[in-house]
């Protein structure tokens, strides 16, 4: 585990892109919980000593805080340790994000964890609250009415609220929070725990509370609270309401709850286990800091995805754009993002190309190379990137987008002949690339090319694609949309040279052998083209034929996984010894052009 760390913002909750809640401060109690947006979505915590109330988490309840002492961040959980009036106090925030266990996965089911002890050793007496503001409920800062009970099994107590009205998938965008479902904060069934909702007054929003009452605490004493969110349904794919996978066979929350509680202590020493697996693999691999990022990452981009079934019962892992234009199952977001999946579940890569093929065969798409998405969250209905009218107007580029909150039409339905898609603001290269790399990436991982032939007619259209304008791209955008249009970009073309590659390998791997070699021997001749022209000096240049500027060449990391060999050593050495002269205090910038840079290209 990594401890006493520092990071921008403090995973607490994180289950996917609506059930998410961090603490964006170095102490839990600096300022309130928040959604990744940024938007307040407060959760109080209090722990009172000897009648004494203090504050651990949010801004709420007290004037007087307990100090903290730690915060230690692991794959799946973030570990707050306080002192506060003769004790210690330890408040674990655990989403169980286990990936080779899906139903686990995407189960909206958070665990909080305390554990408290006697420092000075008196007993002292002990008790544990924490509030839930009903902004969790619905979107935006105007208060909305909600309504909320109680529910009690043998296992567990949980207090539940939501609006008076629902309107699942009642919105889209990319800044927003969920405006329908219900929240549920549970505790233990027993004489220790109580468990409520407070309905709306003049000076206070509805809440939900649950407390446990240690009583005189000397040695150790456990417990825990769980958070839990039904968000009815999840995501509209194509022409169907789907629910969360975690809903198969008929579930419902409170089976999950029921689940959550039953298994909580194996639940949390598989997380335990996984978590030091992944911190000495991390750390193996490239050091302390490595592994750090590997830990705050973890649970954030598995939390940007949401998992759910199709009509045929497949698994569809779909990605949401966060802090970009809300897009659904980007492919370019994806690609950054698979060598998590690759290694812990590949089923899940299978995922996420699932929505891009189904997309890609529809007669509105009739264009020969691959989508760039598939809609805007949560709204799988066809791709909303470079949208037009057909008045030729531009509904969706960099700048023009359709409203936060409004829904885009059922642009999957759309016929043939239509054209709504503009060629100036499309990815062409960089999505063809990327959807042939990650097929084969996924056909190294699990030695298996059954999935790569049920779309080898797709995969074929796109190969020719980048055998066609690959070499040298024309003017347009790639996944670092926001540097603008660029012509003839070196690692774009980069990028279709692997593309090719990876298509042979697939060819490879479903006996087509001779076929194969010439996909190989035109990815040579690309790669042969493109030292030739790219380098300048001791590095490569940031476009063909301007001998102007550099780059990243982050697509080459190909070239070595795949164990292709089609860039010299020379080349790669050259290049890596130029980003160690131009790395900054943040990294090596993605380019000349500006100074900004993401952890995908520099890793």
């Amino acid at each position: 585990m990594m401890t006493h760390v520092r990071i921008p913002s403090v995973p607490l909750i994180t289950s996917d892109p609506y059930f998410s809640v961090w603490s964006p401060s170095d102490k839990l109690y600096e300022t309130d919980t928040v959604h990744w947006t940024g938007a307040e979505k407060p959760i109080s915590g209090i722990v009172c000593v000897d009648q004494k109330r203090y504050r651990f988490m949010g801004t709420r309840g007290s004037d007087l805080c307990a100090v903290q002492t730690s915060l230690d961040i692991s794959a799946t959980s973030s570990v707050y340790t306080f002192e506060v009036g003769g004790i210690s106090l330890k408040v674990v925030f655990r989403t169980p994000l286990l990936l080779p266990d899906l139903e686990l996965v995407s189960r909206p089911c958070s665990y909080m964890d305390f554990e408290v002890s006697s420092l000075d050793g008196i007993p002292h007496s002990v008790q544990i609250a924490t509030t839930v503001d009903a902004s969790h409920c619905y979107d935006g800062l105007v208060q909305k009415p909600v309504v909320g009970t109680l529910f009690q099994t043998h296992r567990y107590a949980t207090a539940w609220m939501g609006r008076t009205v629902q309107t699942p998938l009642g919105h889209s965008g990319d800044g927003v929070t969920i405006d329908w479902g219900y929240f549920y904060l549970a505790c233990p069934a027993g004489a220790l725990y109580r468990t409520g909702f407070c309905q709306q007054t003049a000076e206070e929003r509805a809440s939900l509370w649950s407390e446990v009452d240690f009583g005189a605490v000397l040695s150790t004493q456990t417990g825990y609270f769980v958070f839990a969110y039904d968000d009815i349904l999840s995501i509209m794919y194509f022409s169907s309401a789907r629910k969360g996978y975690w809903t198969k066979g008929g579930k419902t929350v409170f089976d999950a709850l029921d689940a959550a509680f039953a298994q909580h202590d194996v639940i949390a020493n598989r997380c335990v286990v996984f978590d030091t697996y992944m911190e000495n693999k991390a750390r193996e691999q490239a050091g302390e800091e490595y592994a750090l990022i590997c830990a705050a990452a973890y649970r954030q981009t598995i939390a940007a995805h949401k998992l759910i079934e199709d009509e045929h019962g497949q698994v569809v892992f779909l990605s949401k754009e966060c802090f970009s234009n809300g897009c659904i199952g980007t492919v370019d977001v994806s690609y950054p993002s698979v060598p998590l999946y690759l290694l812990l579940n590949p089923e899940l890569v299978r995922g996420m190309l699932r929505p891009v093929y189904r997309f890609a065969r529809l007669p509105v798409w009739d264009c020969d190379y691959a989508p760039h998405d598939v809609g805007r969250y949560p709204y799988a209905t066809g791709q909303v990137y470079a949208l037009r009218s057909q008045d030729g107007r531009q509904l969706e580029t960099n700048g023009e987008r359709m409203p936060t909150g409004e829904v885009y039409p059922p642009f999957y339905a759309y016929p043939e002949g239509i054209s709504i898609y503009d060629l100036k603001y499309q990815m062409p290269v960089e999505e063809c690339g990327n959807m042939l790399i990650m097929e084969a990436a996924l056909l190294i991982c699990t030695g298996d090319a059954t999935f790569a032939a049920e779309h080898l007619d797709l995969l074929e259209k796109w190969v020719c694609y980048l055998l066609r304008f690959g070499g040298d791209p024309g003017d347009q955008l790639c996944t670092d949309d926001f540097g603008g249009h660029l012509a003839h970009n070196i690692n774009l073309a980069g990028k279709a040279i692997m593309g090719v590659a990876a298509y042979h390998l697939l060819l490879k791997a479903l006996g087509k052998a001779a076929e194969a070699d010439s996909y190989l021997d035109r990815a040579r001749i690309m790669a042969a083209d493109f030292e030739a022209r790219a380098v300048v000096g001791d590095h490569t240049a940031l476009t063909f034929g301007s001998g102007y500027g550099w780059s990243l060449k982050y697509n080459l990391v190909w070239d070595q996984l795949f164990n292709t060999t089609m860039f010299s050593r020379q080349l790669i050495a050259n290049e890596i010894r130029w980003y160690n002269q131009m790395q900054n205090k943040y990294g090596v910038p993605l380019d000349i052009r500006k100074d900004y840079t993401k952890t995908d290209w520099v890793l």
